[in-house]
């Protein structure tokens, strides 16, 4: 497995760098479009015959590795009729073409999900997966956080000026508030959630939470980031006007749809709502348009106070409930240590 993963992880790293020359051919260079359909080819074959053990130790080798290789073959295919796009679709929309198929291809490979026979499949360990698609919400973060720091893409340097150092630091703020918003206690909560549900019921809701939802907060993040972007990039010119609808869109439409995504994961896990993020994300939504008028310092400073104040509501509403949670937590955490604790005095 060791030797499989290694494979995949350098093939995910040349279909990455492919990413920007995929829809069209550069000059002098390999063809982008062939090059990411080969590199994808390659990804998906890795992964499936490195199932093909785990599926044969678990007693289901032939139906399971035919249900999970069903999508990635139509994946296939449309990827690699997107590659040869230029042998059979006209040079105007030949992009187009290319982008419909890989969307038709993402859309197969991530379908699967729905029509998968739960009894055959299991998640043995849910505080494992929890965590692994946790820190992939902190990777997120992160990287917004470099992204926003290399500044705007078009300057070769980030101007060292009062306005950019007060946008740089409210979008610290800004993504230090999605933080807290999904770790203080939702992403806790979740967990434990899945740690209490123990039959096949476990199975949906781990897709529906950590495979689609997740996908969507992702997403988001990447939205936040690319609207702080929009943000230091008008900052930084001499003469300042206000955030572009595209700013707009991209800072205030991916807060939106972070704060819609922490709605949904509440409504699949704990079939309820809460009213104070659908608030926040209508107050959001109806802010967008004021915030084409002002600053982009004020649009951003509006959106952080939006969210500040979410937290603090939320901090005394559910005061209760987020005692019991860190609560459980805590004793979860030195049981745990205990237990491992007696393990080592007798083995080690």
């Amino acid at each position: 497995m060791p030797v499989f993963g290694l494979g995949i992880t350098a093939t995910t790293f040349v279909l990455a760098i492919t990413i920007p020359q995929a829809f069209q051919n550069q000059l002098h260079d390999l063809a982008g479009p062939v090059v990411f359909a080969l590199a994808y080819l390659v990804l998906r074959g890795l992964t499936l015959v490195a199932f093909l053990p785990v599926l044969t130790g678990a007693g289901q080798a032939r139906r399971q590795l035919a249900l999970v290789s069903a999508p990635p073959a139509v994946a296939a295919l449309l990827v690699v009729l997107a590659a040869t796009a230029a042998w059979w679709a006209p040079p105007d929309v030949r992009v187009d073409a290319r982008l419909g198929l890989w969307t038709a291809a993402l859309l197969a490979e991530y379908s699967v999900g729905l029509f998968l026979p739960y009894s055959r499949w299991a998640v043995a360990s849910a505080g494992h997966w929890a965590e692994r698609h946790s820190l992939i919400v902190l990777i997120a973060l992160g990287e917004a956080v470099i992204s926003l720091g290399l500044g705007p893409g078009r300057f070769e340097r980030l101007a060292l000026s009062g306005p950019v150092i007060a946008g740089s630091a409210l979008g610290i703020l800004l993504l230090a508030a999605l933080w807290w918003l999904h770790f203080d206690t939702l992403a806790p909560s979740v967990e434990q959630a899945m740690h209490g549900t123990r039959d096949v019921r476990r199975i949906p809701l781990a897709r529906d939470v950590f495979t689609y939802l997740h996908l969507l907060m992702i997403m988001s993040i990447i939205t936040v980031a690319l609207g702080l972007k929009f943000v230091l990039e008008a900052v930084a010119e001499i003469l300042v006007e206000p955030l572009s609808w595209a700013g707009v869109v991209a800072l205030y439409g991916g807060v939106a749809l972070f704060l819609l995504t922490e709605i949904a994961v509440v409504a699949r896990t704990f079939r309820r709502v809460r009213p104070t993020r659908l608030g926040t994300a209508v107050i959001v939504g109806l802010l967008s348009w004021p915030a084409t008028l002002v600053t982009p310092l004020a649009a951003l400073g509006a959106l952080v106070a939006v969210l500040i104040a979410l937290i603090v509501i939320d901090r005394f509403t559910g005061a209760a409930a987020r005692r019991r949670i860190k609560a459980s937590l805590r004793h979860e955490e030195e049981t745990a240590e205990q237990a491992v604790s007696r393990w080592r005095q007798e083995h080690l």
